[in-house]
């Protein structure tokens, strides 16, 4: 049985803060989702309710776990009579075919937690290990995950990113100011969407930090010098689209290098756009403090993970199959 890397450092990670649901919400959904008005049938009519059983987590990929606290929570809400032994901690790196960690206690209880656990520790698995490789690439600038999450799963796809190693952008519409393009847009420019966001704040006197979208370095340069000439919130400029495709894969990034050596430290700085595994390295050397990318949330592919009773079948047809 192959061991586990346990050189990335792992601390507790608590989730996200939203001010209106949390995890537990989730979790009740998702398993309200399963359960519907019957709960198990299958489990009912196959296992005796006083049957125990032990199943193991077995890992079928490489990559950066994730969801181990959040499973907690689940086989507790379940059952707080399960037992879980654990032998990583999120944001562990673990091979194939590895067996990280095991419950056990009533097996109808097991099995009712089993598919909710795996949904999220898997996806929340797949966002940690890109997030990690896109960190790593990155340096120094930081990785940021966007509002482009799944609806209802925001909480968890912000926490996978924070145990991958990246930092979260705003959670939503609430707790940033942040000035698009349809908002520059409708407001006729730049300096216009910039003046009425500080007004707003002061009128309301509300505190929070304000991003603003740039397109070109006509819009940088707009923007500085709005700032320059008004007490203003703004704390950050995005670059938007100013890494530019080249054939054969490669990135210009002198426009985007052109807007950063403008703004001179100012202001934090967002690259956005054209981002992959393969760009970053390039788009972190211009100087950046941040680079946000929506691929680490909305084109999940997810960690393949599996909880089995009998193991050693399992680990047998992960072989035959190459998955173990």
């Amino acid at each position: 049985m192959e061991k586990a890397d346990l050189s990335v450092p792992s601390t507790t990670i608590e989730p996200p803060f939203h001010p209106t649901y949390d995890m537990k919400t989730v979790i009740g959904l998702a398993l309200a989702e399963d359960a519907g008005d019957r709960g198990d049938v299958t489990c009912m009519a196959t296992i005796p309710a006083d049957t125990e059983a032990e199943a193991h987590f077995i890992a079928k990929e490489d990559g950066v776990i994730a969801g181990v606290a959040l499973s907690e929570i689940i086989f507790n809400e379940v059952d707080p009579s399960l037992e879980l032994e654990w032998l990583v901690k999120d944001g562990n790196y673990i091979h194939r075919g590895y067996q990280f960690g095991k419950v056990s206690g009533r097996a109808r209880s097991i099995i009712v937690a089993e598919r909710v656990v795996l949904n999220f520790m898997q996806r929340m698995s797949g966002i940690a290990t890109l997030t990690k490789a896109m960190a790593s690439a990155a340096h120094p600038a930081c990785i940021l995950e966007t509002r482009k999450t799944a609806p209802g799963l925001r909480l968890v796809d912000k926490w996978a990113v924070l145990i991958g190693g990246g930092k979260n952008h705003r959670m939503g519409l609430f707790d940033m100011a942040m000035i698009k393009d349809n908002h520059i847009s409708v407001a006729g420019g730049v300096t216009e969407a910039i003046r009425s966001v500080d007004q707003f704040l002061r009128q309301n006197e509300l505190q929070m930090e304000v991003e603003i979208e740039t397109r070109t370095l006509q819009e940088v340069e707009n923007v500085l010098q709005y700032a320059s000439q008004n007490k203003t919130s703004l704390t950050r400029i995005m670059l938007d689209n100013m890494v530019v495709p080249l054939p054969g894969g490669d990135v210009d990034v002198s426009m985007l290098k052109d807007a950063v050596d403008l703004i001179k430290g100012r202001f934090e700085t967002e690259a956005s756009g054209n981002v992959t595994l393969d760009t970053v390295k390039k788009i972190g050397s211009t100087g950046v403090t941040y680079i946000s990318s929506g691929a680490l949330t909305h084109s999940v592919k997810a960690l393949d993970i599996s909880l089995k009773i009998d193991t050693e079948l399992a680990l047998e047809v992960g072989r035959r199959t190459k998955r173990a």
